[in-house]
């Protein structure tokens, strides 16, 4: 009692308990413990997956970056040297021209499959449950189960001088275009795109042919009905209906192409001379072979960010204004 005579406050002013605990913030601060409570049995799940992926990608990752600022061979201790890493991408011709090598084959990797994958999961589609269409998914899905070296192996036995397409060429009277493919500096490239097209065309086939089985087909009758023909139907009902699966093959393959080595490894190592050297074959021979791990790592890192400066665009387009 003095002391509520002292502040001028009576006993019966004063507010609860029960009141205090209802206040804005107090409920605030209830709300967040019930929901971490509830959160916990998630957190415990997703814990152990968390763990391997600091230690085996996080980790791994921010040590890359770190080791781009410096000079080192991997053995004796490292010299700083800034960004000086980085500035040699853009000054010497074969670390650039690595890099350019990667975004040609973009072509070949990704608009060559995903244009004859669209075709194709589209003349699919009109079959619809016939055993030619079943064969059909099934021999362009095949060369996804063979593994890349199998596949690079079996064409560079394909494209040597003496294999099947420059017999193939002669026969059809065409021998004055035979060469050795992979061999030729001209021919080395492009080559080589056209193998990863054949790798990739199943699987954008696939992507492309699930999305259009979705569609209604009362949209094709409406169109149908409207006048439309084949090609009318295919941009105004098909394309629109399946631009989500078309982002997500679109962005498979362009990342495939950018971070292509199995194949190049197997058919060409790089040649002839530099001509199909891509970023994941120089940092191969430059942290293995040449004992440069400070330009290995600024090789990785900036190919990370191309990667990432290509596909988060291509995935904003791919959503559209639905989620914009």
């Amino acid at each position: 009692m003095t002391a509520s005579w002292r502040t001028g406050e009576s006993l019966e002013n004063r507010p609860s308990v029960s009141d205090r605990s209802s206040t804005p913030e107090a409920r605030r601060r209830a709300d967040r413990a019930r929901r971490l409570r509830r959160g916990l049995p998630g957190l415990g799940l997703v814990a152990p997956a968390a763990i391997v992926y600091g230690v085996f990608v996080l980790s791994p990752l921010v040590a890359t970056i770190q080791y781009s600022f410096y000079d080192w061979n991997g053995i004796t201790p490292g010299t700083w040297t800034g960004l000086d890493n980085y500035a040699r991408l853009f000054t010497d011709k074969e670390l650039f021209g690595s890099i350019v090598n990667a975004f040609q084959l973009i072509l070949y990797f990704s608009v060559v499959p995903v244009t004859f994958g669209l075709i194709a999961a589209a003349l699919i589609r009109k079959f619809g449950a016939s055993r030619l269409a079943m064969v059909s998914r099934t021999v362009l899905f095949l060369p996804q189960v063979i593994p890349l070296v199998a596949a690079g192996i079996m064409w560079t036995w394909l494209m040597a001088r003496d294999g099947a397409v420059n017999q193939f060429l002669r026969l059809i009277g065409l021998g004055g275009v035979t060469r050795s493919w992979l061999g030729d500096f001209n021919t080395a490239l492009p080559a080589v795109g056209v193998i990863g097209a054949w790798v990739s065309l199943g699987l954008c086939m696939l992507l492309l042919l699930a999305g259009m089985t979705k569609i209604d087909p009362a949209l094709f009758e409406a169109a149908r009905l409207d006048g439309a023909g084949a090609i009318r139907e295919f941009t105004a009902v098909t394309l629109p209906a399946v631009r989500q699966e078309l982002g997500v093959a679109i962005t498979i393959t362009v990342i495939s192409a950018l971070r292509s080595f199995d194949i190049i490894y197997i058919s060409t190592q790089g040649g002839p001379g530099n001509s199909t050297l891509v970023p994941g074959l120089e940092i191969y021979y430059l942290a293995f072979f040449q004992r440069a791990i400070g330009q290995a790592s600024a090789l990785a890192v900036a190919l990370t960010i191309v990667v990432l400066a290509v596909v988060l665009p291509l995935n904003r387009l791919a959503r559209g204004k639905e989620d914009s």
